[in-house]
């Protein structure tokens, strides 16, 4: 049966079949999650967080995942090289840092421009 992955914030979806990592399915979906061990939970640059009401959607965490996070893996955070879907859910991935820096930067001058106005 195919479940429906959400990816948040840019509202991308994909179906497909359960045990997909969440790495995997956002590379289907043409959503960047940042990756420099492709796959191999050494970077701990794919992490993600799922909503509480979603962690039943998701395989329980690997070996990998337990060491690598820890206390993280209690508020939600994945690694998504790691973390294999078993149900629909919504995924919330970080926003690149570069186009962060660039967003703040933009929403800094826009106010400085409506406070000249």
């Amino acid at each position: 049966m195919e479940q429906i992955i959400t990816f948040l914030p840019d509202q991308k979806s994909i179906r497909l079949k359960a045990g997909v990592t969440l790495l995997n399915a956002a590379r289907r979906a043409g959503v960047k999650i940042t990756t420099r061990c492709d796959g191999k939970a050494a970077c701990l640059m794919c992490k993600v967080r799922v909503d509480e009401d979603y962690a039943h959607a998701l395989y329980p965490p690997t070996d990998a995942e337990k060491r690598k996070l820890g206390q993280l893996l209690e508020q939600g955070t994945r690694l998504a090289c790691q973390a294999k879907v078993g149900a629909s859910l919504s995924v919330h991935v970080p926003e690149d840092p570069l186009k962060a820096a660039i967003r703040k930067q933009l929403e800094r001058q826009q106010k400085e421009d409506d406070d000249w106005f």
